[in-house]
């Protein structure tokens, strides 16, 4: 029987052969070629979201969005569901605060009817007012949906307030008096301000043939003016808290914490400590407050990034009684972490990181939205090399100083909601935060 230890563990193959190409009006192309697979995953991301929007126009990026499914020039709603399911692929949609995506899955043979569909809904929608009316009413029904769900509402309020009066911190849903009044005319004018070919990103991975999708792109995106989109208003984090009383079975918390965007040096140091904060079941806010001490069955950490603002984010739901032991703990072993976080709880997260990022890149769907996504962030497409020894750099100092400076400042967002008579001030959770901050590595 042979020894287990001489079996050579072979390194993973990161990526596959990038080609970019940008038209002379500013449209970009990318494609990564994936050997040995039959199938393509390809889209076009629009740098336009919730963010761009004027107060009143807000949710209208989602809206549009929902409207490229329901009619074009040659196609109808029906017509473009079927023509792609049946070559067996899917097609589907997303709007973010900054960024929004239209992107197909299907067999290799079947891309350039994929990116027919796309380019159609892209450049010939109809904004028929009859399939406005309905979709209006689907839009209506899911903010209603969102705001019966406690731990949906709550990320609303957490950006709100986090970022309030702007652009950054309002729903991407938008409030029901602006979608109950948009018109054709609204999403004509909004395309022609926003949709610019400077701002969009064919972006293709699988079996793919990046000439051929340069010739397509040219055929439907060329003929566009080049133009500079409005940019986004900056985001300016202010904090606060909200806490609503309401009679649920559960307190959902919220505690969040300015961050750097991803065009900052410190975004992955912010990434890293995040996971070892609350990014499993070994991490410290877990073992600490639930395993220990009991006081919740979920209990987890995020981090959200934009241009230029993101949010460190601790999400729990407690006990009414509970909620102020459980929001002090959490300030607590935060700033405790920021003078004791171990180099063995920086190696697992790291490690849950680098995993997590290959894990995700065996699939083309995921390889096509991550090229889109990196041009628009850094004006390049970044190897995940690159990025992979950005995280294995960050080192225990470094994560002890971040996490001291950002419980240090005192800035912070709370929010609850349910039963929240028992939760602590901001003013306790601050001065918390900021009691064992100032460790500093050691």
């Amino acid at each position: 029987m042979a020894d287990a230890s001489l079996v050579a563990v072979p390194a993973p193959v990161i990526g596959g052969q990038v080609e970019m190409t940008e038209l002379a009006n500013g449209f970009r192309v990318v494609t990564e070629r994936m050997e040995g697979i039959a199938s393509a995953a390809i889209g076009i991301w629009v740098g336009v979201g919730a963010r761009h929007e004027a107060a009143g126009e807000n949710g209208i990026a989602h809206f549009l969005e929902h409207m490229a499914f329901k009619g074009t020039e040659r196609r109808s709603a029906l017509d473009i569901a079927e023509e792609i399911e049946r070559v067996g692929g899917w097609i589907n949609a997303y709007t973010s605060r900054e960024i929004t995506a239209y992107y197909a899955r299907m067999l290799g043979e079947d891309v350039p009817r994929a990116f027919d569909i796309i380019a159609d809904i892209l450049r010939h929608s109809v904004f028929d007012p009859r399939e406005i009316e309905i979709e209006r009413g689907v839009i209506l029904q899911e903010i209603g949906q969102t705001r019966d769900t406690p731990d949906d509402i709550i990320f609303d309020w957490l950006q709100e307030t986090a970022f309030p009066d702007q652009p950054i911190g309002r729903p991407i849903l938008g409030p029901p008096e602006n979608v109950r009044r948009f018109g054709p005319q609204d999403f004509r004018a909004f395309v022609a301000r926003h949709y610019q070919p400077g701002s969009m990103v064919l972006s293709a991975a699988g079996m793919v043939d990046h000439e051929a999708l340069v010739r397509l792109a040219e055929a439907a995106f060329g003929d566009m003016e080049r133009a500079a989109a409005p940019a986004a208003a900056p985001a300016r984090f202010v904090g606060g808290e909200r806490l609503e009383e309401k009679a649920l079975e559960q307190a959902h918390y919220l505690l969040g914490l300015p961050v750097p965007g991803y065009r900052d040096p410190g975004y992955i140091t912010a990434q890293v400590v995040t996971t070892a904060l609350g990014g499993g079941m070994s991490s410290r806010l877990f073992q600490e407050i639930r395993e220990k001490r009991g006081l919740c069955y979920a209990i987890h950490a995020q981090s959200s990034h934009h241009a230029d603002s993101g949010l460190l984010t601790v999400y729990a739901g407690t006990g009414g009684e509970e909620l102020g032991e459980l929001a002090g703990l959490v300030a607590d072993e935060i700033a405790r972490a920021a003078a004791d976080l171990t180099d063995e709880e920086i190696d697992r997260a790291r490690a849950q990181l680098r995993a997590g990022m290959l894990m995700g890149l065996e699939a083309a769907a995921s390889r096509a939205e991550r090229n889109a996504r990196t041009l628009f962030m850094h004006g390049r497409v970044v190897p995940p090399e690159e990025t992979l020894a950005e995280i294995a750099a960050v080192t225990r100092d470094r994560a002890r100083d971040f996490l001291g400076e950002i419980a240090g400042e005192g800035a912070l967002v709370q929010i609850a909601y349910g039963p929240v008579a028992r939760a602590l001030p901001r003013e306790e959770i601050a001065a918390r935060l900021a009691g064992g901050a100032s460790g500093g590595a050691g």
